[in-house]
């Protein structure tokens, strides 16, 4: 493709009319976008209907266009977000450089290549289009953004501003209201005064997060964020809980994922439980008084929740006795209360045959750490999102009370868990943020402090253009999962943008984290060293939740419609 924009003179590092340059941008995208929709559905269609086998099938081309979706749902989320802050006088240096990069970059991916992966990369010939599908983007507004968008000296300024805001500062404005962000910075004094400088120690020795730090986010109302007033909760938004999510995520992120606990067993309890439950759970929930954990994933199932085996059966009593086994069950030893997915109708092997029990057991200590009657576990040792410990689960004819059983009627459990997904989704993409930011944080403060040759890493323009691009993509990712959250608060049907903001988050997340060692060199390859933990944490990312893949294969379904 020829770059109209490259005979252009370079006077300038932040490009004249940058808004309208960017703004121009956005229908191109858009072009592209319905191209190679249009395609994929002639490539998975039969008799006229979209083929389940035909996705599967092409499954790498479906999956490009999920990234090409979600590519486009990014770059309209940065329009608004500049947009909005250019209105309000608040688009300022620091922020028009990242509107420039993230445009200037993401452009010329979706020309070249969108990496799904370190090893996957999707390009327009995985979709069957040629370069034809790219005409929309031989217009000048375009051209200009590729050749001169993403600069080193675009990179090398941004880095320059970041050296000279106050340490750990977040990178650019975040465009949300005085409210959120006077939030965000009760949430960030506390991950800085009683998390960070203790997080690393509780990941070497493979501690659990200490009882303190949990009854303190109580107080503060990390549990109620989103629960009713009425009970028991403060009311808030879900963006609220994204602010928390990514600060707390930011310090640790499994004190980040303590709220995302109890959050998803009040969403289980708000969409599908009965007043009574409502009313019993939800305000103990809020207070901390219990803390909850999930209980879905089976060792033989993983992501196809439709072919559990653990089985709820009555007994006499009318109460249910539950049998099988469970795995990677997050803070199962502490909690309270399960939300436990088993099935109750012996003759279907599917998703209909599930329900959802709000199962009581006993916290254990560390030396019995699972008391309950009919229940055993063991500890699955992890690389790293450690704080909470990861558990597998036996139930040798466990009892749950019949009052117990979610919503009060057999057979709901896999839709009542599908309710929850967008919230669950929208809170993953906000750790993600969350350990992004903790990776940038790391990698900036070592690259000034480390001497090689005479001067600082920073100085380098590898190390900082590496610097440059994860401030970059954490605000895309950032703007994208505030985007889901605000769908979420306005009831609007939010899977396919939180799946987005997941998806991306988590790519982003991991990046930041692996340059962020690579900054530290040998150094980051040490156990003693912050950026290993925050590398072993990121992995996890991409896998809970949804992996990648199924993630992929959710949003391409949804876009096509």
């Amino acid at each position: 493709m020829p770059h109209d924009g490259q005979d252009q003179p370079v006077t300038d590092i932040i490009l004249p009319d940058l808004l309208s340059l960017t703004r121009a941008a956005i229908a191109p995208v858009e072009t592209v976008f319905a191209s190679a929709r249009e395609r994929l559905r002639e490539m998975v269609s039969a008799d006229g209907k979209i083929s389940s086998a035909l996705i599967e099938a092409n499954q790498g081309a479906a999956h490009a266009l999920s990234w090409l979706g979600t590519y486009a749902e990014s770059l309209r989320q940065m329009q608004k977000w500049a947009e909005k802050l250019d209105s309000e006088g608040r688009f300022g240096e620091t922020e028009q450089l990242i509107q420039q990069i993230a445009f200037g970059e993401y452009l010329h991916q979706i020309a070249g290549g969108i990496p799904m992966s370190q090893g996957e990369i999707v390009r327009m010939q995985d979709l069957g289009l040629g370069w034809e599908a790219l005409a929309p983007f031989q217009g000048t507004e375009i051209q200009t953004l590729m050749a001169r968008g993403n600069s080193q000296a675009a990179r090398s300024r941004l880095v320059e501003l970041m050296q000279e805001q106050a340490a750990n500062a977040t990178v650019g404005a975040s465009g949300l209201d005085e409210e959120l962000e006077m939030i965000r910075d009760q949430f960030r004094r506390f991950a800085v005064e009683k998390v960070e400088p203790f997080a690393h120690d509780w990941h070497l020795k493979d501690e659990l997060i200490p009882m303190e730090i949990i009854s303190e986010l109580a107080e503060m109302g990390v549990f109620g964020l989103t629960i009713p007033e009425n009970l028991g909760g403060f009311g808030l938004s879900k963006a609220s809980m994204v602010v928390v999510s990514e600060e707390l995520s930011r310090g640790y992120i499994g004190v980040g994922s303590l709220g995302t606990r109890s959050e998803i067993a009040a969403e289980l309890i708000l969409a599908g439980g009965t007043d009574a439950q409502k009313e019993h759970w939800l305000p103990r929930i809020a207070s901390g008084e219990i803390l909850p954990t999930a209980v879905f994933t089976e060792p033989n199932t993983g992501s196809d929740l439709g072919s559990l085996r653990t089985r709820a059966v009555k007994d006499e009593n009318g109460d249910y006795r539950v049998t099988g086994n469970k795995t990677w069950i997050t803070h199962a030893a502490r909690t309270h209360v399960m939300t436990l997915l088993a099935r109750t109708d012996p003759a279907t092997d599917n998703y209909k045959g599930l329900s959802m029990f709000l199962a009581e057991k006993t916290p254990g200590t560390d030396a019995d750490p699972f008391p309950t009657e009919g229940m055993t576990g063991g500890e699955i040792e992890v690389l790293g999102y450690r704080g909470m410990k990861e558990y597998e689960l036996g139930f040798d004819n466990f009892k749950v009370k019949a009052e117990n059983l979610l919503g009060g009627e057999e057979g709901k459990g896999f839709k009542q868990l599908m309710e929850t997904f967008e919230s669950a989704r929208i809170q993953t993409a906000a750790r993600a943020i969350g350990v992004a930011q903790s990776a940038l944080d790391t990698a900036l403060q070592y690259a000034q402090d480390r001497k090689q040759f005479g001067k600082p890493l920073i100085a380098f323009p590898r190390v900082s253009s590496k610097l440059a691009m994860m401030a970059v993509e954490i605000m895309i990712a950032r703007q994208l999962t505030y985007f889901s959250a605000w769908e979420k608060d306005h009831g609007h049907r939010c899977d396919l943008e939180a799946g987005m903001a997941k998806l991306l988050g988590a790519r982003v997340a991991w990046a930041a984290a692996d340059n962020g060692l690579q900054i530290h060199g040998g150094n980051g390859f040490a156990l003693e060293y912050k950026i290993s933990r925050i590398l072993c944490d990121a992995r996890i990312l991409n896998i809970f939740e949804g992996a990648a893949e199924i993630q992929a294969q959710v949003i391409a379904r949804r876009l096509l419609g």
